[in-house]
């Protein structure tokens, strides 16, 4: 199967299962809104080694948020309720409490169960914290220098998908660096997914476990080594000099294979791009099965 010339390889990307939460992030501009869900979701790319993978999903204008104001909605992705719910604690506490004039609201739909982050948080008001309704929501009022902090008593999560992936395989490594930022433009429109490597772009594609170094559970994947083709038996053609990786996540399954879908077919719009192909362990990482060629 081609599009645009470009072969998009009869192959599937291995899912897994993650806890997904959903925060709105608002603030008295756009640009302090985008400074705290940048900071909020910092150090989020892989579970491999950071503590959440997290990402900004989309930019929510003032007429469409509780309290009138700009934001971004950011999520963040765990596989354990109390890590999720460490991390919440800590990122919202440490990242938006702490920037200004925002406030933080819960925006998932649907959830499986709710974590008590903003009645926690409140107890740092220490006695002048307070509670009010925005839009139906119960909120908490913590005094600050600036202001006051506001932050709804409880989010939600609920069970989604993470590493949903394709691979770019260009002639070099501008045309797969221009491929690959055109695919994540064109996720980032698909609402209910981040791709949380930085810039959205996955340098160092990784295996599950280690072939000569038994203590890591996660190793370079070398087959996908544009500088090993010669050394190892390698997944890449020989004209190809140039691979990068998407990785997804989202709140479901449909959210991730519209997002691969969208991303692939604007990577196959960039002039040197030779082909498509996505990353599997043979069943040993995830459950979720999403065939490249059954997207289209």
């Amino acid at each position: 199967m081609e599009i645009n010339g470009v072969e998009i390889k009869d192959n599937y990307a291995e899912g897994f299962g993650i806890k997904v939460t959903r925060i709105l992030v608002t603030a008295a501009t756009e640009r302090l809104a985008k400074i705290a869900a940048t900071e909020v979701t910092g150090y989020g790319t892989s579970v491999i080694g950071c503590p959440a993978e997290a990402g900004i999903d989309c930019y929510v204008p003032p007429t469409e948020t509780p309290d009138g104001r700009p934001g971004y909605v950011i999520m963040l992705c765990q596989g354990s309720k109390k890590q999720l719910d460490h991390e919440l604690l800590e990122r919202i506490g440490m990242c938006i409490l702490t920037a200004p004039t925002t406030a933080a609201f819960n925006v998932l739909d649907d959830a499986d169960e709710e974590l008590k982050t903003g009645f926690k948080l409140k107890f740092f008001g220490d006695g002048f914290e307070d509670e009010l309704e925005i839009d139906g929501r119960k909120m908490h009022s913590i005094p600050i220098m600036s202001g006051d902090f506001l932050v709804e008593s409880t989010f939600g999560f609920k069970a989604g998908v993470a590493g949903g992936n394709f691979f770019i395989l260009a002639e070099n490594q501008m045309a797969g660096v221009m491929a690959a930022e055109a695919a994540v433009d064109a996720i980032s429109a698909v609402e209910g997914v981040i791709t949380p490597f930085p810039g959205g772009m996955v340098a160092s594609g990784s295996k599950v476990g280690c072939n000569n170094y038994k203590f890591l559970n996660a190793s370079t994947n070398e087959k996908m080594c544009v500088t090993l083709k010669d050394k190892v038996d390698s997944d890449i053609r020989e004209d190809a000099n140039g691979v990068f990786e998407i990785v997804i996540d989202g709140i479901d399954e449909e959210s991730v294979r519209a997002a691969m879908k969208a991303g692939i077919e604007a990577a196959c719009n960039v002039p040197g791009v030779l082909e498509i192909d996505a990353g599997n362990f043979g069943g040993n990482l995830g459950a979720y099965k999403i065939n490249l060629q059954d997207l289209f």
